[in-house]
């Protein structure tokens, strides 16, 4: 058996190493799997409207749960939806993908700013 059929693999739970002789075994379970993993990708979970609203809710919550990690204590999960559906008004409702970066990507600035343009708008 020449050393190119020989590889060594640390093994992650110990960090002990170990060295695998029978690699064409394991090609061929790889390949399989993803055979496998491609034939899942393709098919396609769709979200009910419930399950849509739970997983907003989630990633406000989360979202609000950051904000409170640095110091801003009264920031709700509510809030945080309020401001991102705000730009929503104008264009529509976008894409999943868009909402979950918007949710994610939102910095405490542009919340602020917001929250105090609502504050002012309350007062009027």
């Amino acid at each position: 058996m020449n050393q190119m059929d020989r590889k060594l693999w640390e093994a992650e739970d110990e960090g002990n190493f170990i060295i695998e002789d029978d690699l064409s075994e394991q090609s061929n379970s790889f390949q399989s799997e993803i055979k496998e993993d491609s034939y899942n990708k393709n098919k396609v979970h769709e979200l009910d409207e419930n399950e849509l609203s739970q997983t907003i809710e989630e990633l406000c919550l989360s979202k609000a749960e950051e904000f409170r990690m640095i110091g801003y204590d009264h920031v709700t999960g509510h809030e945080i939806w309020e401001c991102i559906s705000n730009k929503y008004k104008k264009e529509g409702i976008p894409n999943l993908h868009k909402i979950v970066n918007d949710i994610l990507t939102l910095k405490v600035t542009h919340f602020m700013n917001w929250l105090t343009m609502n504050a002012y708008k309350d007062v009027r």
